[in-house]
This record gives C-alpha cells, sequence and structure tokens, in this order.
C-alpha cells in the first residue's frame, strides 16, 4: 500500500503563503505551525495549519462563532473591493498584476462580503491561460502535482466489500475508517459580463485532495459540448468520480470559459486559477457559500465538511417506461436542509442514470426524493431513506404509475491511498 505523505503538499503551500503581505498574521509569517488537536473522532492525518488564523480559503476567522465574520485587522481596504463593471453587478476584485508585474493578494482583499457571501481566494501564480500555473516558481505545485492533468485513478467503491474487515462488536468495521470529507452541494452561475440571456458555458471544476493528487472533476464540459446556461441558474453537478477527503489542505482547481467565437482563443475566460481548502476554515455539517470571481463573471459554490463520513454512491435504473415523464431526482445528506440536484429532466425510454457519489456522514442517513410526472398528470413525489454504512450495498424499489424505479446505493471508505 502506497501512502502519500501528508506534511509535504501542505506545507509546502504554507511556505509560499508565508511569503504573503504584511496583514497575514504574525505567527503564519513566522512560519510557526502549532499541531491542531486530534478532533474526535480521530482521522488519518494531522492538519498543521494556525489555530485560529484568517484562511484565504474563507476569508474569515475561524475560533468560535467567528466562523462566518471577518478578521479586520487582517484587511486591506481598497478602492477597488467592488468594481461596477455593468450596471447593477457588484464584484470582488480581481487579482491583478503588482508593481512588479506579477499578480499577488492584495487585490483580491475585500472589506467585507459582497451579498452576504465571501470569496473562495485565487492563489496568485496559478493561472491556466496564462501559463502562470505551470512555471515551476513555488514548490507547492511540484507537490500538488499540478502539471499532471490526469483524472483521479482512485474509482468510487473502492472498499464496497473489502476482504480485510476487523468487525468490532458494534458492528463497525475498525479496519476501514470514515474521514472528513467535502460535500458539494451545487455550482451556481452568478455573474456574468456579456449581452444576452443564455450562455454556452464549458470548462471544469475539480478537487485535487491526498488521496493521489490528481484531478478529481466535479464538472466537466468540453467545448464541443458546452452547456447552456443563464445568470443565476444553477451548474448540473456531474461529479465527483469519488469521495473528496477533506484532511488538512486540498485544492479546488478551476478552468471555465464562455464560447462566443468559432475558435478557443475567441472565447471568454469565466474563472481560472487555484484555490485551497483546509480542516480549519470549515465546521462539521456547517454549509457554506464562496464565490469564485473572474474577468468575465462569477461563480458561487455551496459546500459543507462532514466529518467521520462515508462514500455513498447512488446508481438510479429506470424500467417498464410506457411512455415519457418528467424525473427529477434530489438528495439530502446527513441531516442538512440543502439539497443536491441529481437528475433533473426527461424520461423517454428504459435505462440509467449517470450514477452520483455523496458524501455521508455515519450515524446519519442520505434521503433521496423524487418527483415523478407528465404533462397529463401532476407530479407524484417519493421518498426513500439509506442510513449510512461502511461497506455493502441496499437497494429499494419505487413503483408509479409511469415507471419502476431502482435506487441502489453501495457504501465505501475513502482509501488510505493508493495501492
Amino acid at each position: 500500500m502506497h501512502r502519500l505523505s501528508y506534511h509535504s503538499p501542505s506545507r509546502a503551500l504554507l511556505s509560499f503563503l508565508a511569503s504573503a503581505p504584511p496583514w497575514w498574521p504574525s505567527a503564519l509569517a513566522r512560519g510557526v505551525f502549532p499541531l491542531m488537536a486530534a478532533p474526535n473522532p480521530p482521522v488519518r492525518r494531522v492538519s498543521r495549519s494556525p489555530h485560529g488564523y484568517r484562511s484565504m480559503t474563507s476569508g474569515v476567522g475561524v475560533k468560535g462563532e467567528e466562523l462566518d465574520r471577518p478578521d479586520r485587522r487582517l484587511l486591506t481596504p481598497s478602492t477597488n473591493d467592488k468594481r461596477d463593471r455593468n450596471e447593477g453587478m457588484h464584484y470582488v476584485s480581481d487579482c491583478e498584476l503588482d508593481s512588479d508585474g506579477e499578480e499577488g493578494w492584495a487585490e483580491q482583499i475585500p472589506s467585507n462580503a459582497v451579498d452576504g457571501i465571501y470569496p473562495l481566494y485565487r492563489i496568485p501564480m496559478s493561472r491556466h491561460r496564462d501559463g502562470s500555473l505551470y512555471r515551476d516558481t513555488h514548490s507547492w505545485k511540484k507537490e500538488f502535482c499540478v502539471a499532471d492533468r490526469n483524472e483521479t485513478r482512485l474509482e468510487a467503491m473502492k472498499l464496497s466489500e473489502p476482504a480485510d474487515c476487523v468487525i468490532c462488536d458494534d458492528g463497525t468495521c475498525m479496519m476501514h475508517r470514515p474521514c472528513q470529507m467535502l460535500q458539494i452541494f451545487s455550482l451556481k452561475l452568478d455573474k456574468i459580463h456579456v449581452d444576452g440571456g443564455l450562455v454556452e458555458l464549458y470548462g471544469y471544476i475539480a478537487a485535487r485532495d491526498g488521496l493521489d493528487l490528481l484531478l478529481n472533476h466535479v464538472i466537466n464540459f468540453s467545448r464541443d459540448d458546452p452547456i447552456i446556461v443563464e445568470q443565476g441558474s444553477f451548474i448540473n453537478i456531474a461529479g465527483p468520480k469519488r469521495g473528496i477527503e477533506l484532511v488538512d489542505t486540498i485544492l479546488i482547481e478551476y478552468d471555465m470559459r464562455i464560447k462566443i467565437g468559432k475558435q478557443e482563443k475567441d472565447d471568454l475566460q469565466l474563472i481560472d486559477g487555484v484555490s485551497f481548502m483546509d480542516d480549519r476554515s470549515t465546521r462539521d455539517c456547517q454549509i457554506f457559500t464562496r464565490r469564485i470571481s473572474g474577468k468575465c463573471g462569477s461563480v458561487e459554490i455551496t459546500a459543507s465538511r462532514l466529518n467521520w463520513a462515508v462514500e455513498a454512491t447512488v446508481e438510479v435504473l429506470i424500467s417498464e417506461v410506457d411512455s415519457s415523464f418528467n424525473l427529477r431526482l434530489g438528495c439530502f445528506t446527513s441531516g442538512l436542509q440543502k439539497e443536491i440536484q441529481i437528475f433533473d429532466g426527461a424520461i423517454g425510454e428504459s435505462g440509467g442514470l449517470k450514477r452520483s457519489v455523496v458524501a455521508v456522514r455515519m450515524g446519519t442517513s442520505m434521503d433521496l426524493k423524487l418527483k415523478v410526472g407528465s404533462e397529463s398528470s401532476v407530479a407524484a413525489e417519493h421518498c426513500c431513506s439509506f442510513k449510512a454504512n461502511q461497506h455493502g450495498s441496499v437497494s429499494q424499489e419505487i413503483k408509479t404509475d409511469l415507471a419502476l424505479i431502482s435506487v441502489k446505493v453501495t457504501w465505501s471508505t475513502l482509501p488510505r491511498g493508493l495501492d
């Protein structure tokens, strides 16, 4: 079993951040990183991020009730914090070039949230389009393998039926432990700087965690097959391919563009860069929304950290279809009242939906809500619930007037690394 070293990527990133401007906390600037007390339940790795520091992930202090309030001692107010580029549109300032021709943090620091939402800061020198992400000027880029454009090699359900379980008296497996995971609930096209309503959007948003450091796509649309969306609409989430581990520091990488011309060079850049999240700037089972801003608009990401969580893979098979109907399938996890939209569209024939991967906290359930209807009938609502488990699978069938819907949920813990 190959196990990735936990300290190298985050230490390299924090080393880079230690050279940040003077509004950063003194402990971070000195490179003093006290150890975090082990959480209960324990996780596999210990974060070395400074306790109570203002994370660039959230733009807030993270002690106690101050989680959603900015630490104003660390803010550098700027007249460019909001830019009115189109009438009625207000933005957190983009990361521009500083006086020596290199991009810096200062242009990204707002004095307060915009519409109640804090930004997800982009790490300087992390753009794809200008190639700055691939210049090996900072060690964190090598440690996080950002030049490797391959998708994660780890599949979902990897430990759904392991042969080496050690079962306790209470039925839990001590060999394969739940862990801290990141659950992304939604992506929203918040603002766009283009005329007209609908736009063609393509590109990707992905996570790089400590399991293999490769791209785990949350969304990934090619230029030849873009999605059509409008300002304020949600982006259909197709991923992730497997669960996202949120232990210590992970990267959120993105490159999304608006298709407007015949060639890619004519397209508009929506968002481009790399941000980081960590287990210090988030709380267990607390939903947060952050805004990724770019030159031509912004995308909102809503997510939560889930402690002691496992991976649920949801597979839906639809059979006995006599005529077309509309299906809306939503998911609720870990007792949180925020829906994850799995499917919303028309069903014309029997077949399976694309599988979805959801993080679920142990001791809670994952609840699925289905709305089934046709143009000539009122939509009927059906619900089914699945209690979290470390391994195994369970199936339920829902018989409707329009079709038979079979739901299979496969449970797995996340692996500890690459085999």
